[in-house]
């Protein structure tokens, strides 16, 4: 069980589409520019260059899901995949105005609310209850905070 406060941003759809990992906007990482942060995501999980920008010219953050599922693991991946993420989420709100639009959240919880069954990186609602460890709402949380400090902004 994962507790939501009443608040919370539990789907990364329409005016939150912004927060969703297949949300299209250049994340450049170690020269390489990726299309979205899925495309970084799933390309990172090889170290090998030439797979990387392979799936940095996917069309969609869909074919870059579909691509990364075929590449050659690098063989830390268990132990790196979280610290990657938020590198990865880090430079995505780099990017002034999307930076602005998550600060926006205020300290509202982020909360990957989704229906097909991560809960990993998200949350699954069951009967009322949100199940699962819903990490990339706490990567975006985290890197809301660091923008903050970093911007020398209050919240909200």
């Amino acid at each position: 069980m994962y507790p939501v406060q009443p608040d919370a941003i539990t789907s990364f759809r329409n005016e939150h589409r912004f927060l969703s990992n297949f949300y299209m906007v250049d994340v450049d990482i170690d020269g390489i520019v990726y299309a979205s942060a899925e495309h970084a995501f799933q390309a990172h999980k090889t170290l090998d260059r030439r797979e990387r920008r392979y799936i940095a010219r996917q069309d969609t953050p869909a074919q870059a899901k579909q691509a990364g599922r075929s590449v050659e693991l690098r063989p830390d991946w268990e132990e790196v995949k979280r610290s990657t993420m938020l590198g990865i989420v880090a430079a995505k709100f780099d990017n002034y105005e999307l930076g602005c639009r998550l600060l926006a959240t205020g300290k509202r919880q982020l909360v990957e609310g989704n229906t097909w069954g991560d809960r990993y990186w998200g949350c699954v609602q069951r009967k009322g209850v949100w199940v699962g460890k819903n990490y990339l709402g706490r990567i975006l949380m985290r890197v809301r905070t660091l923008l903050r400090n970093e911007r020398g902004i209050g919240s909200k």
